[in-house]
């Protein structure tokens, strides 16, 4: 009995160590994958606090005001660094906004934060 459980544990073990690189044969090598997909350009710092901020608006309407604030973190790096390059008041204005979600997020505040990343959303939006 013991040997048949051995057998059968053995056999499990092949399969969860060797079955994705069996199942990965079919599929085509990573050389032969488009080179494009290889090198996307990095999203702009724009588009990753606007990306960030919809995440943390999301969450924050959920009352997960902790998951708000990592967003919110990250989309004012992001935003941060867009001013950076090319100055805008509603980078600005979004950044404020975004830095109030955090101090609120941190405060455990999820519905005062979550207003203050749509307000940071819609000057986000009106960047040209």
């Amino acid at each position: 009995m013991a040997d048949k459980l051995r057998t059968a544990l053995a056999a499990s073990a092949l399969v969860l160590f060797l079955g994705p690189a069996l199942h990965a044969q079919g599929e085509k090598p990573a050389a032969a994958k488009p080179a494009a997909a290889a090198k996307a350009a990095p999203a702009s710092h724009s588009a990753q606090t606007v990306s960030h901020l919809e995440e943390a608006i999301k969450h924050g309407k959920l009352g997960h005001a902790g998951v708000l604030v990592e967003h919110a973190q990250v989309a004012l790096t992001h935003a941060e660094a867009a001013q950076k390059e090319k100055a805008n008041p509603h980078y600005e204005a979004a950044i404020k906004q975004l830095k109030e979600a955090v101090e609120h997020g941190k405060m455990d505040h999820a519905d005062i934060a979550t207003k203050a990343a749509e307000g940071a959303l819609e000057h986000m939006k009106m960047v040209k």
